[in-house]
């Protein structure tokens, strides 16, 4: 009876303090990071020899059911080469959409003039421009404004608004069967219908600032950072459940997850350390720790497969990793300083798009060679831009990441 009263005491209390906690503001989080777990997925901190914690799904050799099989199972990113739109797409028009984060607005621009066509209002504070798994629709997150915001890419318009808790980030799970709202602030990840985007089932997660999340190869499983804690959180994807937290060194703040053409390693961006870690994506365990530069924050894969672009805000420049040698290669900086942030790919790979978050402008960079194309000015505060279309046969979310 002692046993069964202390461990319902245990379960019972970290209950308590994953939904009694309150974080009043989108960039304020707790002076340390707590020591939080749930029944079933104990913490384990980086550079712990065994982890304990429940295999992901990157080594099961069935997918989540009804997910499109895998063309390639070396890259999981095959699909998504130079110049294969699918036939949902190649219609419409290459755009590149904005969201201006303080100011409630959209700017869509012209890749090849590098000028702006339109801007539109939307909600309170937009995030980022994320394309639904069908490919037809693009979501604008209304992270303040409790709402998400559809845009027609046939057209480039406005078009339906609906209402979603705290909708810091957005993404789709393997199958298309449901739409995750990232909601950071509730520390949740809310479970969707993709279409109608009708809560389903709310899943709270033990640790501060959730914000970014990628899939296994499998699609059984979702890796998510959680910034304001410095952890790494695994979720079963079909059962909805949390199995596993990861805590980070102090200090870490990580941000994009981005999983390798291979399916073998999660990275993970983290702005608190200036760099990248490499996570084992079959067992919870760190393999290793890049560093790129300040503030290292978005992470995008080239069309080749070859490097992952990461963004160091802090210091206004992209460093490419070598998938192959998992080695920083180079270092591209922005002339006269920057701040980039979130972004994407141009469909052919030529041109890499990322917002200037504190400098109220876009920087188009030419992936050859890293030279500075383009420096657009938009509105303030722009985050998460989305290039439309991207090659691919579905989207997982974020910012247009395609399979």
């Amino acid at each position: 009876m002692r046993r069964r009263f202390s461990a319902l005491a245990v379960v019972l209390a970290v209950v308590l303090a994953v939904a009694g906690c309150t974080m009043p503001g989108r960039r304020q989080g707790p002076s340390r990071p707590p020591s939080l777990g749930v029944s079933g997925a104990p913490t384990t901190t980086a550079g712990t020899a065994r982890a304990t914690l429940a295999r992901p799904g990157a080594g099961s050799t069935r997918g989540l059911p009804g997910m499109p099989a895998v063309p390639d199972p070396g890259d999981v990113y095959a699909a998504a080469r130079p110049g294969r739109l699918s036939p949902v797409v190649r219609g419409f028009p290459a755009r590149v959409y904005v969201p201006d984060s303080r100011d409630d607005t959209v700017d869509v621009l012209d890749p090849r003039t590098f000028r702006r066509l339109a801007r539109f209002r939307v909600g309170r504070q937009p995030q980022h421009v994320t394309p639904s798994w069908d490919l037809r629709t693009l979501w604008v997150g209304n992270n303040q404004g409790n709402s998400l915001t559809a845009i027609d890419p046939a057209t480039g318009r406005r078009g339906r608004t609906v209402p979603v808790a705290d909708p810091y980030n957005l993404y789709f799970t393997p199958d298309g069967h449901r739409a995750i709202v990232v909601a950071e602030r509730l520390r949740r990840l809310d479970f969707h219908d993709p279409h109608t985007m009708r809560l389903r089932h709310s899943l709270p997660v033990p640790c501060f600032g959730v914000n970014h999340l990628d899939f296994s190869a499998d699609g059984r499983s979702l890796l998510a950072s959680c910034e304001f804690s410095g952890h790494l959180v695994w979720v079963d994807v079909a059962a909805e459940r949390v199995t596993g937290l990861l805590r980070l060194r102090a200090g870490a703040m990580p941000q994009d997850v981005k999983l390798a053409p291979d399916g073998g390693v999660y990275y993970v961006a983290d702005m608190g350390s200036g760099g990248v870690w490499i996570i084992d994506a079959a067992r919870p365990r760190v393999l290793g720790f890049l560093p790129t530069g300040r503030g290292a924050h978005g992470l995008y894969v080239s069309r080749d497969d070859r490097y992952l672009y990461v963004s160091n805000r802090g210091e206004g420049s992209i460093s490419l990793v070598s998938f192959a040698t998992r080695k920083v290669v180079a270092t591209w900086r922005i002339p006269g300083g920057g701040s980039p942030d979130m972004g994407g790919i141009s469909a052919d790979g030529g041109v890499l798009w990322l917002t200037g978050r504190y400098n109220g402008e876009v920087y188009a960079l030419d992936t050859g060679s890293g030279r500075l194309l383009a420096r657009i000015p938009v509105g303030r505060g722009p985050h998460g831009l989305c290039v439309y279309p991207q090659p691919g046969r579905y989207s997982l979310g974020h910012t247009g990441v395609l399979r």
